[in-house]
C-alpha cells in the first residue's frame, strides 16, 4: 500500500496526515442506506433550529445580560475547530467491531441527549441548588446551562462529521453518489429546520408535557423544555434506525497499524504540517468555503434582527414593531428552509444542467451576493417609507412596512434557500471526492473543511461581541 510521495528532487518524503492512505472504499451501498444515515441530519438540525429561535431569550431569562449572551455562541465554532478534526482523525483509525463511524455517531447522540436535559432543566436544577427566584441573575442555573450548552456543541460536532464521512463511505468513491448523499443530508437539514421552527413557534406545546412547568420554570421555559423532549426523541429514533439498519465493515487492527506507520509527530503538530502540504484543489476548496461563510454568517446571525430593526423599524423593548419584525423574520426562515429542502433534491440535476458542480457553486455564490446586496436596497426603501399614525392627538405610532417592502424582504429570505442548499452539500461532497482521489481519510478531510467554516464564524461572532460591549 502506497504511503507517501517524493519531492521534486526525488527524495523520499514522509506523508502528511491527510495523505496517508486509507483502505480502498467499499462498493457503493443501496440508496436506502444513504437515506437512513442522511435522515439523522433532521434530528441534529431540529435541535439547532430550537437554539437559534429560543435559546437567546432563555439565556436572558436565566439572568445572563444581553450584552454577554452572544459570547455563549462562541461555544459552537471553538468546539468545531477542535472536535471535528480530532473526531475525524480517530474515526478514520477506529478498529471497533461496530465500524469506524457508528461508535462516534452513537456517542454523539448520547451526549446530545444529556446536554439537552441539562439545558432544559437548568432553571429547576439551579432552584434546587439554592438560586433565589426573586433575583434576576440565577448563577447556579447559568452554570448548568453553560455546561450543557458546551456539551451540546461538542456532541453536535461529534455527530455531523462522522455522519458525512459515513455517507462518503457508503458512496463507494463514486462522485455522483457522493454529491447525492450530501444533497440528501442538506434536504434532511431543511426538514429539521422546518420542524424545529414550527415546534418553537407553537406556544402551547408545554400542555402536552404538563410536568414541564414548575415553580422555577415558567410557561416560556416549559415550552422550550417540551421542544427539547421532542428533539431528543426524534434524534434517538432516527439514529437507532440508521445504526441498526446500516452496518459497516470493521477496520482491522492490521490496517490501523499500517495507517499509523506514517505518523510520528503529535496530532496537532502533524495536522499543521498537513495543512501546509494540502493539494491545490483542497486549498482552493478551503479558501472558497471560507470566503463563502464570511458572507453567510452575518446574515445567519442577524436575519430576524435585520427584519425587526431595519425593515420594521423596531427597537428591543420599545413598542410592538420589533416583535412583529421578529415574527416576520421567523416566517422568512421557514420559507428559506422550504426552498432549501426542495432545492437540495435537485442539486445533482442542476449540476449536470450547468456543466458541473464548480459552475453551479460559482453561480449560486453570485446569487448570494446579489441577495445580500438587495438587503441594502430593502433597508433604504423601508427607511424612506416609514409611516406614523396619531390617534386623538397622541404620540405618533410607527406603522408596519408596506406589503411590497415586507414581500421583498421575505423574497430575499426564500431565494437565499437556493445558495444555502448548495453551501450545505457541494463543498462537503468535493472534500469527500478529493479525499477519495488522494486515498486520504474521509473523517479528517471533512474535519479540516470544517475549519474553513468555523474560523469565519469566530470572526463574525467576535465582531458582534465587540460591537455589543463597546460604549
Amino acid at each position: 500500500m502506497e504511503l507517501g510521495g517524493a519531492n521534486i528532487n526525488g527524495d523520499a518524503r514522509r506523508p502528511s496526515l491527510l495523505e496517508i492512505r486509507q483502505p480502498p472504499p467499499p462498493a457503493s451501498s443501496p440508496i436506502w442506506k444513504t437515506v437512513m444515515v442522511a435522515s439523522i441530519a433532521a434530528g441534529i438540525q431540529f435541535g439547532w433550529a430550537l437554539q437559534l429561535s429560543l435559546l437567546t431569550p432563555y439565556v436572558q431569562l436565566l439572568g445572563i445580560p444581553h450584552t454577554w449572551a452572544a459570547f455563549i455562541w462562541l461555544c459552537g465554532p471553538v468546539s468545531g475547530m477542535l472536535v471535528q478534526p480530532i473526531v475525524g482523525y480517530y474515526s478514520d483509525r477506529c478498529t471497533s467491531r461496530f465500524g469506524r463511524r457508528r461508535p462516534f455517531i452513537a456517542a454523539g447522540t448520547s451526549l446530545v441527549a444529556i446536554a439537552i436535559i441539562l439545558i432544559g432543566f437548568a432553571a429547576d436544577i439551579g432552584h434546587m441548588s439554592g438560586d433565589n427566584l426573586s433575583k434576576d441573575a440565577k448563577p447556579r442555573a447559568i452554570s448548568v446551562f453553560v455546561v450543557g450548552f458546551w456539551i451540546l456543541d461538542v456532541a453536535n460536532n461529534m455527530l455531523q462529521g462522522p455522519c458525512r464521512a459515513l455517507l462518503a463511505d457508503l458512496s463507494g468513491g463514486h462522485q455522483s453518489k457522493t454529491r447525492t448523499a450530501n444533497a440528501l443530508f442538506s434536504f434532511f437539514m431543511a426538514v429539521g429546520n422546518v420542524l424545529g421552527y414550527a415546534a418553537g413557534s407553537y406556544t402551547h406545546l408545554y400542555k402536552a408535557f404538563p410536568f414541564s412547568r414548575t415553580h422555577a420554570c415558567d410557561v416560556y421555559c416549559a415550552n422550550l423544555k417540551s421542544c427539547f423532549f421532542i428533539s431528543i426523541a426524534l434524534l434517538l429514533i432516527l439514529t437507532i434506525i440508521a445504526l441498526t439498519t446500516v452496518h459497516e465493515k470493521p477496520f482491522s487492527p492490521e490496517q490501523g497499524n499500517l495507517v499509523e506507520e506514517g505518523v510520528s509527530e503529535p496530532f496537532f503538530g502533524e495536522i499543521l504540517g498537513a495543512l501546509k502540504d494540502l493539494p491545490k484543489p483542497m486549498r482552493i476548496l478551503l479558501l472558497v468555503t471560507c470566503l463563502n461563510w464570511i458572507a453567510w454568517f452575518p446574515f445567519l446571525l442577524f436575519d430576524t434582527d435585520w427584519m425587526a430593526r431595519e425593515v420594521y423599524g423596531g427597537k428591543v423593548g420599545e413598542g410592538r414593531m420589533y416583535d412583529l419584525g421578529v415574527r416576520a423574520g421567523a416566517l422568512g426562515l421557514m420559507l428559506n428552509s422550504v426552498v432549501l429542502g426542495v432545492t437540495s433534491l435537485v442539486v445533482e440535476f442542476a449540476a449536470r444542467g450547468v456543466g458541473g458542480v464548480k459552475k453551479l457553486w460559482g453561480g449560486v455564490n453570485f446569487l448570494l451576493a446579489v441577495c445580500l446586496g438587495l438587503t441594502v436596497l430593502v433597508t433604504k426603501l423601508a427607511e424612506s417609507s416609514r409611516q406614523y399614525t396619531s390617534v386623538h392627538g397622541g404620540a405618533p405610532t410607527l406603522e408596519p412596512p408596506s406589503a411590497g417592502i415586507k414581500g421583498g424582504a421575505l423574497t430575499i429570505f426564500a431565494v437565499l434557500g437556493i445558495p444555502l442548499s448548495v453551501t450545505y452539500s457541494i463543498p462537503f461532497a468535493l472534500a469527500s471526492i478529493f479525499s477519495s482521489n488522494a486515498g486520504a481519510g474521509q473523517g479528517l478531510s471533512l474535519g479540516v473543511l470544517n475549519l474553513s467554516i468555523v474560523i469565519p464564524q469566530v470572526i463574525a461572532i467576535g465582531n458582534t461581541n465587540v460591537n455589543l460591549i463597546t460604549p
